[in-house]
């Protein structure tokens, strides 16, 4: 009876471990056969390994070789207007930074204003995404990584068809939208349809329109057409700080329905979106990430600068609609320690020359500097030797002398042109500004989430 007892309980053993093995080669062949799907899916999309343009991305010395940097994945992504059907050298709608922390896999997303005011290459001076109009992805991951002291030397770029077509195979989006973003994003979808080629229903609005537009009236079920147009509002309080959160509010919401999507929708959307990407991640790099993605967890985001002045000040000092960073200084120090967790940060040379220039400039300092970020302000000597376009009277107290200076690019490189509202006033306009001006508050969500 015993020997039966024993050899029974070895059989049972060996049925155990048979099970196991066969779940462990079960795994492996899922694995194996997801890596051959994706295998295959990357042949589809841009790859430029050429490996040249890559080696004109700008970093500045003295941040090659970082110790902190070294510890993470930087990746610039960039959202073209479709309008031009070219990735290379199109308009810049949107850059998001992408930082990966390569042992936690926690992801951290940053924004950087379109409009901001900084120095896009060749000693010139402008709004941000005139760099990628003019000198492409290369030229655009160099501004960001000397005005911001990084290190990218990766992107992705998608236009706003690959985002409907995402958008779609996901399901839709159920997004939480006001009155306001009802009535700007059905405008945006005109034109977002025709150069898509993708139908959508226009949201209705509530009648009689709400006292107060801003408030959230409920969570609305969108399609591609319409998320991605609610990405592009602009013409709301906040302005482009508020049109970026949405971005990562909508990007917040695909992971969240990525994770649960089906093993074909998945399949669809390699198949499909792909060949709309353009990227010069090499192919074994791209594997590398995708076969990882689910360890990842998308944690806090934030736009870039933190501190900022815009509006009619800004236009009278330098003749330019634009976000000057108050100072550049104060925001990278402050970017570093929300990436990186460097509280003691200390920026480059060229950061803190290109910062000087632009307080003396246009004459937003020190004093300038919100509260949030005026523990990040050093009392050093300017090293700006050239003319202020500020006041004497108004700027007298940062150390800099008055008269106007050069603007840099004539050319504005906006892409406001496809809103398409003929109700719309220029001086509703100036009023976003204005309502910014006032005081925004970037409620920016804590996005963490596995995917």
């Amino acid at each position: 009876m015993a020997r039966r007892n024993k050899a029974s309980a070895r059989r049972r053993r060996r049925r155990v471990l048979f099970g196991l093995e066969l779940f462990v080669l079960l795994l492996l062949v899922g694995g194996l056969l997801i890596y051959a799907k994706l295998n295959n899916s990357l042949d589809k999309m841009n790859l430029d390994e050429s490996g040249e343009k890559n080696a004109h991305v700008e970093v500045n010395e003295q941040v090659v070789g970082s110790k902190a940097l070294k510890g993470y994945t930087n990746i610039a992504l960039f959202g073209v207007d479709t309008r031009e059907e070219d990735l290379e050298h199109s308009n810049s709608d949107t850059t998001i930074i992408a930082s990966i922390n390569n042992d936690t896999k926690e992801v951290k997303l940053v924004s950087v204003y379109r409009d901001t005011y900084l120095n896009v290459g060749k000693d010139e001076y402008d709004k941000c995404n005139a760099a990628y109009a003019i000198g492409g992805p290369v030229q655009s991951m160099s501004m960001i990584n000397t005005n911001l002291d990084l290190d990218i030397t990766r992107y992705v770029a998608v236009d706003f068809k690959a985002l409907v077509k995402a958008i779609d195979l996901l399901g839709g989006l159920d997004v939480d939208l006001s009155y306001e973003e009802i009535e700007h994003m059905n405008n945006y979808c005109v034109e977002t349809s025709e150069k898509t080629g993708v139908d959508y229903k226009p949201i209705e609005k509530p009648d009689p329109k709400p006292e107060n537009e801003a408030e959230i009236l409920g969570s609305y079920h969108l399609n591609g057409v319409q998320a991605t147009s609610y990405c592009r509002i602009r013409y709301t309080q906040g302005w482009d700080m508020k049109r970026t959160e949405r971005q990562r509010y909508i990007i917040s919401l695909m992971v969240d329905k990525a994770k649960k999507a089906s093993i074909s929708q998945l399949n669809d959307l390699m198949d499909e979106v792909f060949p709309l990407i353009k990227t010069n991640f090499s192919k074994s790099e791209l594997l590398k990430l995708g076969m990882g993605i689910l360890s990842y967890e998308l944690k806090e985001t934030q736009g870039f600068p933190k501190s900022s002045i815009m509006g009619e000040d800004v236009k009278s000092a330098i003749g330019l609609d634009c976000v000057v960073p108050t100072t550049l200084e104060a925001n990278v120090k402050q970017l570093h320690a929300f990436l990186f967790e460097e509280e003691t940060y200390s920026p480059s040379s060229i950061v803190l020359e290109r910062s000087d220039y632009i307080a003396g400039h246009t004459g937003f300092g020190n004093s300038w500097v919100s509260d949030e970020l005026k523990s990040y302000i050093t009392e050093r000597e300017s090293t700006y030797t050239g003319d202020s376009a500020g006041s004497q009277e108004s700027y007298e107290a940062e150390g800099y002398s008055d008269t106007s200076g050069e603007t840099g690019y004539e050319e504005s490189y906006d892409d406001d042109s496809y809103y398409d509202d003929s109700s719309y006033e220029e001086d509703s306009y100036e009023e976003g500004y204005e309502d910014y001006a006032a005081g925004y508050d970037d409620t920016s969500q804590d996005y963490s989430e596995e995917y």
